[in-house]
């Protein structure tokens, strides 16, 4: 890790971020920009300076794993959680168009996900895993859903890929070339 003890005596991702807007030296802005995605390729982030963040964001465990879109606003005092996602939606002609708003004191919990045109109000926790894709009002509170359970007869998990054999699955560690047609000719739809 080369990036993360520099990252860390400048002041973390947030202090990073501060130097880079506070800056008019093209040098000092494509230098901290180089310091940010090695960084980010370290960490298994993706944190763009262009995210609107009112206030330092505490990131509980770090931030590997965290993705956040360029286009997400976030905040004072906000609490992230690792493997969290806040993304925008830019399908065009989905009714979740844009980019999420995060509100003050929001604690986003371990591997959640908010996505799309999104409007988390002031005081909000999100739980952990909970995927959030309509808006919260303030003092809310959302967690996932409870599981469902759809119970079938005779799974099979296999991963079909193809080789120079032929189309198979791995099972016990070794490559199975399938040879049952049915399964080739859906196979061979692909």
């Amino acid at each position: 890790m080369f990036f993360s003890p520099i990252v860390k005596k400048i002041g973390g991702f947030y202090g990073l971020r501060t130097k880079y807007n506070q800056t008019n030296s093209a040098f000092q802005k494509k230098f901290y920009l180089f310091l940010n995605r090695g960084f980010q390729h370290e960490t298994n982030s993706y944190l763009p300076f262009e995210t609107k963040i009112a206030g330092p964001v505490h990131f509980v465990h770090g931030i590997y794993g965290i993705f956040i879109s360029g286009g997400a606003v976030i905040g004072k005092n906000c609490m992230i959680f690792q493997q969290v996602t806040i993304g925008s939606n830019m399908l065009i002609d989905s009714k979740g168009f844009g980019s999420p708003v995060i509100g003050d004191n929001c604690l986003i919990g371990a591997g959640a996900k908010v996505i799309g045109n999104v409007r988390i109000g002031n005081n909000c926790r999100i739980g952990a895993n909970a995927v959030v894709t309509t808006d919260l009002p303030d003092n809310s509170v959302c967690v996932a859903g409870k599981p469902v359970v759809i119970q079938k007869e005779n799974l099979t998990n296999r991963i079909y890929a193809i080789s120079s054999q032929g189309w198979g699955y791995v099972e016990n560690g070794h490559f199975v070339v399938e040879t049952d047609p049915e399964t080739l000719a859906k196979l061979g739809k692909l």
